[in-house]
């Protein structure tokens, strides 16, 4: 049976997507367009969940004839158009808060703290429906930094607007905000740096390549091995492909099978193909690519 997405994108877009209604309903009726555009900044970020879930029921859709891996790799697509989503509703909230300095907007009042709390309990709540997976899944990992990046922005709102409301210190909104922003692009910016790898079939980092091949070369009747190659077919799973040269040719199948659930268990690698050679041939043994 193919697995299925994980139901946080669900309930996640659900909390979200009424949380916008009554963002724009509240922003209207006192006349604050700091709601309204918050509002829409929550809309594009319902949009990347969005993105990131239609992503992971792709990944589970079976493999065809003309796409034998399946639809995997669109997880990792999605991670990275979250990264670059993120990386520019934060500059584009630098940008508005350094012009804010110069044009500082009064605070609304309670009812903007009142809504901004709300959007804390949501975007927190929806951020941890996503923690357990975002360690292993780029993809939900993205999910995660988008709505943990919200309820940061929205505790700034509620700090910066409480201090202003007792102070009068109208350039503490956009410093606060300034402040959250720069700490999301931390997280964002090794968001992107993995997505990046992904897609360009780097070795997954939490796979050491020396030790996969150490692996392989103490493996019983094992002598060397050549082309190896570990990449990320999706935000989950990772491919290998190695030739190995053998001292005999005996129990081959079992070799191959052996030798595969070693690598599956020790590594957690999805999909292994192994080319035998015996050193009869001798060009095999002199490959353009060493590794």
């Amino acid at each position: 049976m193919a697995p299925k997405p994980n139901p946080a994108f669900r309930w996640g877009i659900l909390l979200n997507s009424i949380y916008i209604v009554a963002e724009v309903g509240a922003g209207l009726a006192v006349g604050s367009l700091a709601l309204v555009a918050d509002a829409l900044h929550n809309l594009a970020d319902v949009l990347g969940l969005a993105i990131a879930w239609f992503a992971a029921w792709l990944a589970c859709k079976a493999p065809t004839l003309r796409r034998t891996y399946g639809y995997k790799g669109s997880s990792i697509m999605a991670a990275l158009t979250n990264a670059v989503f993120l990386l520019v509703a934060m500059g584009a909230i630098i940008v508005e808060s350094i012009g804010r300095f110069s044009h500082p907007e009064p605070v609304q009042g309670g009812i903007v703290m009142l809504v901004a709390t709300v959007g804390i309990l949501v975007n927190a709540g929806t951020a941890v429906l996503f923690h357990k997976g975002q360690g292993h899944d780029l993809n939900i990992r993205g999910a995660f930094l988008h709505m943990a990046a919200d309820a940061g922005v929205s505790l700034g709102v509620v700090i910066a607007g409480g201090v202003t409301m007792l102070t009068h210190w109208e350039w503490l909104d956009p410093a606060v905000s300034i402040l959250v922003a720069l700490v999301v692009l931390v997280g964002t910016w090794g968001l992107l740096r993995d997505a990046v790898n992904l897609a360009m079939a780097a070795v997954p980092k939490a796979i050491d390549t020396e030790a996969v091949r150490a692996c392989i070369n103490d493996f019983p009747s094992v002598m060397s091995c050549h082309d190896l190659h570990i990449w990320a077919l999706s935000t989950t799973d990772v491919a290998l492909t190695v030739h190995v040269m053998r001292a005999t040719d005996e129990a081959n199948d079992q070799f191959l099978e052996k030798l595969g659930e070693r690598l599956r268990g020790n590594f957690d690698i999805a999909h292994v193909t192994i080319q035998v050679e015996y050193g009869d041939y001798q060009p095999l043994r002199f490959k353009d690519n060493p590794y």
